[in-house]
């Protein structure tokens, strides 16, 4: 063989051998390749216990909307606060790691240390809930190893307790519980996000897949009807008014009979020691944003305020003149039946509008019985009592109506007088405002509508014609000058129409009355020409030494409300010079 076929075979031999090595190397990478794609893909059970994963997943929060008054002034927004947890396998000593930090931000370290000890098997333990800013630098500057901060939304309400129960409270997890905040928790609610990446041992990110981002979507803002300023001369007012009478609670509304929006809306409960229950609302006393909507869920018997809507409607169905005189006995009638009936003040005798301005309940006895009581029944229905106004709002109640086999000759001369049924606040400034319009009542609104927020269905009721109303509106502006609400006249701004009632209070076993305890209110509208408002005031129980006819202690009350609330709408006086302030 000569040298140059012993080089070549040589080459040969080498070049075979480095195609074997790199062939094999190839085949080795990928036999690796295979077994990692397989122990990533499709991991032994054995394996899957034992290893700890190698990707993972930041959650990305999603604000939750606001809550807005009408105006845009923010009643609810979210805010970033931070929980304080640790890892017990990541710090240095988990058996003293509690105490450390109760010492730090001055907590109780027997609580914190067993926060700590009951999850020393775990990766993550919250020990605080919500830090204030100060905790919150505290842990930073600390910087204990294990111990993290975690973003959490934190719901907060910049006016307080004003409107609380109708704004209403989120859980811990920012889920609406109560109020606007659970009835619209679906639009307020937005849709959380994340970000899922890859990392080392050492929990490093290494990189991102192009899908391992999902943005987070913030929640919607609801705006409210509410008027911040509206609602707070609402509750500035009725709390005096129940402070001044020693009463048990108060409730009232402010309300727009055009478009039907909801101004204000506010109740008062009070305890007062050595007096008897009158109701009662635990979760109340735990955060007022917990509490139910009594001017919603709490019906009560509106007496002589509830004549106007019978007045109205025996005047339209022609049964009575406006100038008809009945013989009132100087306050004290035995109806056919035998039911004996008592006015407050002794008249001889009233013509129809003097029994409006009178609030003679003799003389509301005698008309009712000239409806049959399938006009009258009509007269409830067609007013709106009897069942929810459709607000939608969670626990509204209908009311409590007499039902038609059990009605009686009694019961048809109660319910002229405002006994005998009971009604809620809001289905009361609802009717009302019949009076303040063409004789129809709007849907009632508790939200502007948006392109979120959709408006509900325009669908007016027309329990009475115009004429109707404008007469009715007129002779209760006599209840002002002439009748029981002389006393709110005296401090009104401007030529109010309304009318007072006092009932007494029910019992809470549903046995009867109590004859010395009440239930006083007023409603009103104004001015008397083009009504921008109407305003109902509730006091509960007040002190019967102190006071408890609905004209004296709740006509200046509403007055007060209705000045400070047209004043502050821009509203000029229509007080004529006939008929000037007097205070």
């Amino acid at each position: 063989m000569s040298p140059t076929e012993s080089t070549d075979l040589g080459a040969n031999r080498f070049g075979l051998a480095l195609n074997v090595l790199v062939g094999s190397l190839i085949i080795a990478f990928v036999a690796i390749i295979g077994r990692v794609t397989q122990l990533q893909m499709m991991p032994s059970t054995n394996l899957v216990e034992h290893s700890p994963p190698t990707s993972s997943i930041r959650p990305e929060m999603a604000n939750r909307g606001d809550v807005l008054d009408r105006r845009g002034r923010v009643l609810a927004t979210s805010c970033v606060g931070y929980r304080l947890f640790v890892d017990p396998q990541e710090v240095e000593d988990p058996y003293t790691i509690g105490i450390d930090i109760a010492q730090l931000l001055g907590r109780d370290p027997v609580a914190l240390d067993a926060e700590v000890n009951d999850r020393l098997d775990k990766r993550y333990a919250v020990l605080i809930d919500l830090l204030t800013d100060a905790e919150v630098e505290a842990i930073e500057t600390a910087n204990f190893k294990g111990v993290g901060l975690e973003p959490v939304l934190v719901r907060h309400r910049p006016y307080g307790d004003l409107a609380a129960p109708l704004i209403g409270k989120v859980g811990t997890d920012h889920i609406g519980l109560t109020g606007m905040e659970a009835i619209f928790n679906n639009i307020l609610t937005g849709a959380p996000g994340s970000l899922r990446y890859l990392r080392d041992v050492k929990r490093r990110a290494m990189w991102v897949e192009a899908d391992g981002h999902i943005p987070a979507h913030d929640g919607h803002t609801v705006r409210l009807t509410i008027d911040v300023e509206i609602q707070r001369i609402a509750e500035e007012e009725i709390r005096a008014g129940v402070e001044a009478v020693n009463a048990a609670g108060g409730r009232a509304i402010v309300f727009d009979p055009h478009s039907g929006e909801i101004l204000a809306m506010t109740d008062i409960l009070r305890d007062r020691p050595g007096y008897g229950p009158f109701t009662d609302d635990p979760l109340r006393k735990q955060d007022p944003s917990m509490g139910r909507l009594r001017c919603v869920t709490d019906p009560y018997e509106p007496g002589s305020t509830f004549k106007p809507f019978v007045w109205a409607r025996a005047t339209e169905l022609g049964l009575v003149q406006l100038d008809e005189v009945f013989n009132t006995h100087n306050g004290l009638y035995r109806t056919d039946f035998g039911r004996p009936i008592h006015d407050a003040y002794p008249y001889a005798e009233l013509s129809w509008e003097g029994v409006m301005i009178k609030s003679s309940n003799i003389g509301m006895a005698q008309v009712a019985m000239r409806l049959s009581d399938r006009q009258m029944q009509q007269c409830v229905n067609d007013f709106g009592f009897g069942r929810p106004t459709g607000a939608g709002l969670p626990g509204e109640t209908g009311g409590i109506v007499t039902v038609p086999k059990k009605w009686t000759n009694y019961t048809q001369t109660s319910v002229s007088m405002g006994h005998e049924i009971a009604v809620s606040p809001l289905q009361m400034v609802r009717a009302f405002s019949a009076f303040c319009r063409d004789g129809s009542m709007p849907p009632i609104q508790f939200v502007v509508p948006t392109q979120d927020v959709p408006i509900l269905p325009y669908v007016t009721q027309q329990p009475v014609l115009e004429s109707t109303a404008l007469t009715t509106r007129r002779t209760m502006r006599k209840v002002m000058t002439d009748g029981s609400g002389r006393k709110a006249n005296e401090v009104a701004h401007y030529r109010m129409f309304g009318k007072s009632g006092t009932a007494e209070l029910p019992k809470s076993d549903n046995r009867g009355y109590f004859k010395d305890r009440y239930v006083i209110s007023f409603i009103a509208g104004a001015p008397l020409e083009n009504p921008r408002l109407v305003v109902l005031c509730v006091i509960e129980d007040p002190d019967r030494s102190l006071g408890h006819y609905g004209g004296a202690i709740c006509g200046p009350i509403n007055a007060m409300v209705m000045n400070r609330c047209l004043e502050y709408l821009g509203v000029p006086s229509d007080l004529s010079l006939d008929d000037p302030p007097r205070n």
